[in-house]
């Protein structure tokens, strides 16, 4: 993988980590991915007219990808509310590369370098390791992020494929950004009614243009580093937010770090210098 992609990939790593935290620190952890979504859509809006539309292929994948978008978002907020962020985090995000690589080749006719499946196997260990250092958790909670990681590899898929057929990367991104807003703002509205919600949009509405911003950047690096690289490879090189999600819980969170969290890091830095050397 060329080392401007790997750098791409790790700092929306980075921002990716960022927009939860921001959902993992508020009080209301629906509405806080709503508005994060929500956000997602208020950045992209200023750069649709400068860019192509997608190719007519790739409508199907965005509208695809808004319903598991919204899925994703809502199992996210109930995953943090059931458990612990040390183990459904990792769990979530540890999973999806794993289920991507072990079905790539049927689904995306893919094949990985032999350094590329060590570094990709090492990278998921070294997530999946930090389960171990959870203090809190259950089996509902563990129940919520292993689906979640089955939606975060059905639609690393079906944008990783319409990121490649709509002809522009940044493009889809964007437009895929829309829809998911509109759906998580309607069920929030059709369950704590509107004055609730627009109470918290207005108190909070600053969380979702800073996260919103950082998580389509972050997608949007993704998908774009998808048209260059194998999908299984970029989507494990992504799951390092995970090292960046550790160093904002300790130095602004203020959680306390446990052995298994060193340990993981670095087993997922040298996951990450494997992909590059293999």
């Amino acid at each position: 993988m060329p080392l401007d992609v790997i750098l791409l990939v790790l700092f929306g790593a980075f921002l990716h980590a960022t927009w939860n935290a921001i959902i993992k620190a508020g009080t209301n952890k629906s509405l806080d991915a709503a508005l994060v979504s929500a956000g997602g859509a208020v950045a992209a809006l200023p750069f649709l007219p400068f860019l192509p539309l997608p190719q007519p292929t790739a409508w199907p994948f965005i509208g695809a990808s808004a319903v598991l978008q919204f899925a994703y978002f809502q199992l996210v907020a109930a995953a943090y509310r059931a458990g612990d962020i040390g183990l459904v985090y990792p769990l979530m995000r540890g999973c999806a590369p794993l289920l991507i690589t072990a079905t790539s080749g049927f689904v995306l006719n893919e094949s990985l370098s032999g350094g590329a499946l060590i570094g990709t196997m090492t990278i998921c260990a070294g997530i999946l390791t930090l389960a171990f250092e959870a203090r809190r958790g259950s089996k509902h909670a563990i129940m919520l992020a292993l689906v979640n990681a089955c939606v975060i590899a059905t639609y690393t898929y079906v944008d990783g494929i319409g990121a490649r057929v709509s002809g522009n990367a940044v493009s889809y991104t964007l437009w895929m950004a829309l829809l998911p807003p509109v759906l998580l703002f309607a069920w929030a509205i059709s369950r704590r009614g509107f004055l609730a919600v627009a109470v918290h949009v207005r108190y909070n509405w600053w969380r979702g243009l800073i996260g919103g911003a950082g998580s389509i950047a972050s997608y949007g690096f993704a998908l774009w580093a998808m048209t260059k690289a194998p999908v299984a490879t970029v989507a494990a090189l992504r799951e390092t937010s995970i090292l960046f999600a550790l160093i904002i819980s300790v130095l602004v969170l203020k959680e306390k770090a446990s052995p298994w969290r060193y340990v993981a890091g670095v087993i997922i830095a040298s996951g990450g210098l494997i992909l590059k050397l293999g």
